[in-house]
């Protein structure tokens, strides 16, 4: 049902909505449009015999008294009530981003909650995380690929500018996922979703030194917590792995990258019909292909006989395997659509954020499918880290609202 549930909504989704606000506003006279109106009737009071019943303004027809002051305070009247139409329409439209913006977190949350599950128990039949993250890949591109041949999505057409952007946003991809993998196979799900809190960290640090965003100190002064509150869980932990942090750490820039890359490449023109899902898909379809070498490299001689071990050890049938990989993959790609969807609505670092209040589930989940204990120590650190989160979210927010405010009244001073 959930998967129907997504199918549907990244079918309807809109690529680019446009506020009715900004619609009615950009329509909106000047301040002597009723003056104007008066002023025509009058001409046409003293060059008739037949004095009109109606004005007309770009606010719409209006009757005549025949008393000046009358029709003009009518006209006033309207348009006060026109503004306020057009601000309770703005307001609406703000409430149905705000819903919309949220079902695309809540959907992108329980899907990944699903995804780690299954994929952790494909990792435990089959240890083999680089392959199996390729196999995932392929089912995620095959059925991209599939959309475009039934007509269910526009087919994409990219610019030779638009393919060099998005290619670098598969390799990032691809290897962010890869990495992650790796960590989830040398580890258990908390610890690595506990390393990958840090992402915040990441994509701050890949805005400022890569793409030269820069934000306030006090922002960055927040990140301390983050960073203290996992290093504290990662210390001393019972279930603790070089190789799980490593990769975790090296997922975490290669997802910092992606998501900064990704936005840039929806804001920007890369090629035609190129909205959320269609963009992921293309992305998917280059990481499916630049994942092949890695796997075949790494594991392409352990592969077969890790399958015939698993069909050993866990009494599963070869179809039940495939069948296990394969709905795993449809997970991670669908997860990853909605994903994109909540970021063409977002910033990358508010993404970052709730993609970090996300492991919050995951880890819960994890615990509760799988037993792996979490020592207090861990969950005392996750939740420092997860709280400096949630602050750096909240005094971004504060920064950049005063910042738009001074811009506003710089301007508005300017003008004046």
């Amino acid at each position: 049902r959930l998967v129907l549930v997504t199918l549907a909504l990244c079918a309807v989704q809109t690529q680019h909505g446009v506020c009715a606000f900004e619609k009615i506003s950009s329509q909106k006279p000047s301040s002597s449009s009723t003056l104007k109106a008066s002023t025509s009737h009058n001409k046409l009071m003293s060059s008739s015999t037949t004095p009109p019943t109606t004005t007309t303004t770009a606010y719409g027809t209006y009757p005549l008294s025949g008393d000046d002051t009358t029709d003009n305070n009518n006209c006033r009247n309207s348009e006060v009530l026109r503004g306020g139409a057009m601000l309770t329409t703005f307001k609406t439209t703000q409430l149905l981003h705000t819903l919309k913006v949220l079902s695309y977190f809540a959907l992108w949350y329980a899907l990944n909650v699903i995804y780690n599950i299954l994929n952790k128990k494909v990792l435990n039949d089959i240890p083999a995380p680089v392959s199996i993250g390729s196999v995932q890949f392929g089912v995620g591109a095959l059925y991209a690929y599939m959309k475009w041949v039934l007509k269910i999505a526009p087919t994409p057409k990219l610019t030779p500018a638009g393919k060099t952007s998005i290619s670098k946003v598969g390799i990032y991809h691809s290897a962010g996922q890869l990495l992650s993998m790796v960590s989830l196979g040398a580890g258990p799900v908390s610890f690595t979703h506990i390393v990958k809190a840090l992402e915040p960290f990441f994509s701050a640090a890949v805005s400022a030194l890569v793409f030269g965003k820069w934000m306030k100190p006090q922002v960055y002064a927040t990140l301390i917590p983050v960073v203290g509150g996992v290093g504290y869980a990662c210390m001393k932990e019972r279930s603790f792995s070089w190789l799980a942090f490593n990769c975790a750490m090296g997922s975490n820039v290669a997802f910092a990258l992606r998501a900064v890359m990704s936005k840039s490449a929806m804001t920007n023109f890369v090629g035609d019909n190129l909205g959320p899902s269609n963009l992921f898909g293309v992305v998917t379809i280059y990481a499916f292909l630049l994942s092949i070498p890695s796997a075949l490299m790494l594991e392409g001689t352990k592969l077969i006989p890790l399958f015939q071990q698993a069909l050993e050890t866990t009494g599963k049938t070869s179809q039940q395997l495939i069948q296990a990989i394969c709905v795993s993959g449809l997970f991670h790609y669908l997860n990853n659509e909605v994903m994109y969807l909540a970021l063409s609505n977002v910033h990358p670092v508010t993404l970052a954020v709730g993609n970090t209040m996300k492991r919050v589930f995951i880890i819960v989940a994890s615990v509760l499918v799988f037993r792996n204990p979490v020592s207090k120590q861990a969950a005392v650190g996750s939740a420092i880290g997860i709280g400096g989160v949630l602050l750096y979210s909240l005094t971004k927010q504060y920064y950049e609202k005063l910042e738009a405010n001074t811009s506003t009244n710089t301007a508005e001073a300017a003008a004046a």
